[in-house]
């Protein structure tokens, strides 16, 4: 009775750009299905980063990691990589051993998951500092309508002033 070992891999897929952004679900089946041939179990996938490759590789000259974590048997580790060497879609591909790795170097965030926590936390503080400059220009308008409502108010009692004081000296006048 053979008992298979699973051992934890950190493989690092290498894709065009342009296919990535194009298609990044078709990217990860891609991936997912290479994997798949080599019977692993699969514990996470994610963007890693795009960058400008050092040489140009298929005529390209930028390229998408994808940074993943499988469980499987050493000995189909050859057939994965053979897989990817026949894929059209996958460009390039590292597997290391990564037993010595724990769950929360796993999950640790890569650079392209930090990029975009950074530029929603930029957006997010460019939306308050628009809604913050709305709201202070709303308030100087409102303030700006209180006073010429204040201004017309005070018009409007002086001119009822003056009509009284009118009639006064009218009625003073009759007598």
């Amino acid at each position: 009775m053979n008992t298979i070992v699973k051992r934890l891999y950190e493989g690092l897929f290498l894709v065009d750009s342009g296919q990535a952004a194009a298609d990044w679900d078709g990217i990860n089946k891609a991936i997912e299905k290479v994997l798949a041939r080599g019977d692993v179990e699969i514990v996470s996938i994610k963007k890693w980063d795009e960058r400008r490759l050092a040489y140009d590789i298929n005529g390209k000259s930028r390229g998408t990691y994808i940074l993943t974590y499988f469980r499987g048997d050493p000995a189909k580790i050859a057939a994965i990589e053979r897989a990817v060497q026949l894929s059209e879609q996958i460009m390039r591909v590292l597997i290391l051993r990564a037993d010595r790795m724990n769950k929360e170097d796993v999950e640790k965030d890569t650079p392209a998951m930090m990029a975009e926590r950074t530029e929603a936390a930029a957006k997010a503080e460019a939306a308050a500092r628009a809604a913050a400059a709305e709201a202070k220009t709303s308030a100087k308008i409102k303030a700006a309508k209180v006073k010429a409502i204040q201004e017309r108010d005070g018009k409007v009692q002086d001119e009822i002033e003056a009509k009284e004081d009118k009639e006064k000296k009218t009625e003073k006048s009759d007598i």
